[in-house]
């Protein structure tokens, strides 16, 4: 008997594992592409969610299964274990989806940010420019901030105030059409970070360099502000597009 249910409880983890392989990836390449899945949090939460639920059903499955029982009876507690798990699993991505990272914000030409699903409202983002006002599901906007207008400067001095910058608040978001030249004037040389760094974050650095293909000259550096912040976005210096990004 404990060798049938040890045999149930492994094909039980063997499906778990390969229904876990299909669910991360549509999370790492996503909802939480590189170097998200780092800097937001989602691999720590992901693999979290994971570890819960892979190990859920086949415990279970262990307690529960016995060949001995009415095949009825068997059934019937093998899908009640199997709709936990579900229902484990369904709420787990849940969690997920709602802190996917859904714009990189440029704030002051100086920084970016990285917004949560669950730190916009739909108030909120129905103040957001046209095109701008539903959330993304395959990686998050390059987004930046525009200069705030007479009548909004003491909300958007407490906004820059507050934890969560003025980034978060897509009624300072510019238009799509504005994105661009506002990231192509952004960022400081990337000699200037290398300046800084110890030997190995030098050494971190020319590899991220190097994936990007472009000479170092041609790049500048914008700092991440994230739940991690050891992070920088690499960007080409003639248009601003993003090419790679380095830990610090």
């Amino acid at each position: 008997t404990m060798n049938r249910r040890l045999r149930a409880a492994l094909v039980h983890l063997a499906l778990s594992v390969a229904l876990a392989a299909a669910v991360a990836w549509l999370v790492f390449l996503l909802w939480y592409p590189a170097p998200y899945r780092v800097v937001s949090g989602g691999q720590e939460l992901f693999l979290l969610v994971m570890a819960v639920d892979v190990t859920l059903g086949p415990l279970l499955t262990l307690t529960v299964f016995n060949p001995a029982k009415p095949r009825a009876e068997l059934l019937r507690d093998l899908t009640v274990v199997g709709l936990l798990q579900v229902a484990g699993l369904a709420y787990g991505l849940y969690a997920v989806a709602q802190a996917r990272p859904v714009a990189v914000v440029l704030e002051e030409n100086t920084q970016v940010r990285v917004i949560r699903a669950f730190d916009l409202t739909p108030e909120e983002l129905a103040k957001a420019p046209p095109g701008l006002q539903t959330l993304p599901w395959t990686g998050p906007h390059r987004l930046a901030v525009r200069e705030p207008r007479q009548e909004e400067a003491w909300e958007a001095t407490i906004a820059k105030m507050g934890e969560s910058g003025i980034g978060v608040r897509p009624q300072f978001w510019l238009p799509l059409d504005q994105t661009d030249a506002a990231w192509a004037k952004a960022g400081r040389p990337v000699s200037e970070l290398r300046q800084g760094l110890d030997a190995a974050a030098r050494e971190r650095l020319d590899r991220a360099i190097e994936a990007a293909g472009r000479p170092a000259d041609t790049l500048r550096y914008l700092p991440i502000l994230a739940r991690r912040t050891d992070h920088v976005l690499l960007t080409d210096a003639a248009d601003g597009a993003v090419v790679g990004y380095a830990q610090k």
